[in-house]
């Protein structure tokens, strides 16, 4: 029987700006989620991604990051490069009417944040999934997954930025000043959280002194220990 994800997927979006008319069911569907998941948000220059990668691959689950943009550009029925262009960012309400009049391809908030939700509750459902970002960790029941934050300091990831992107030191600074300014609007915009918030993690890890090898194996120890 398939799950009907209605109750947490209302639950989720009544933090978000936009409203559904989705209907709550009567069950609870947290006591579903039979299989864990872990759930990695990250800051850029950090190693999040390649850490996530690494981690799935290890326990050998299935890694979650595109696949976000193509079920939500399938579920909204647009293009991949226009939900690509959406992914993680933030948007005013100006902006979002001016677009969907000039702009037929455009995908309207509601839609997006809607299908987002679902998608990440189906792939945390099924679980043995590693799943990148899109504020995963407040849409997925926090007793059913490990979530995991990796950070580094400023001049670690922009001295990363710059030995693996092939930036300059100004355009490392303002690629990621860009970008962790779009992953946390995105999060305060449609689940009223800040990213810095420390208790909404159950590991957060500096990885100044970890190389991926190594923080892949913290990450997995901590999946063993809450899940033993």
């Amino acid at each position: 029987m398939a799950l009907n994800y209605n109750h947490l997927v209302d639950r989720t979006l009544k933090y978000f700006s936009v409203k559904t008319s989705l209907s709550l069911s009567d069950s609870e569907p947290e006591q579903a989620f039979l299989k864990p998941f872990i759930t990695v948000a990250r800051e850029p220059g950090s190693g999040g991604a390649p850490i996530a990668e690494a981690v799935a691959k290890k326990l050998g689950y299935e890694f979650v990051d595109e696949q976000l943009v193509e079920a939500v550009a399938r579920s909204t029925r647009k293009r991949k490069a226009v939900i690509q262009e959406i992914d993680e960012k933030s948007r005013t309400k100006i902006e979002d009417i001016v677009h969907s009049i000039l702009n037929v391809e455009y995908v309207d908030e509601q839609d997006y944040v809607t299908a987002l939700v679902q998608t990440i509750l189906s792939y945390a459902h099924r679980g043995n999934c590693v799943i990148l970002g899109r504020g995963s960790n407040f849409i997925t029941p926090f007793a059913k997954g490990l979530h995991v934050s990796i950070v580094a300091p400023y001049e670690v990831r922009v001295q990363r930025a710059m030995d693996y992107e092939g930036h300059s030191e100004k355009k490392a600074k303002r690629v990621i000043a860009e970008v962790e300014k779009e992953r946390a609007d995105f999060v305060k915009q449609y689940f009223s959280r800040n990213l810095k918030q420390r208790n909404v993690f159950d590991l957060t890890l500096n990885t100044t002194y970890f190389t991926v090898p190594q923080s892949r194996q913290v990450i997995i120890e901590a999946f063993r220990q809450k899940f033993a």
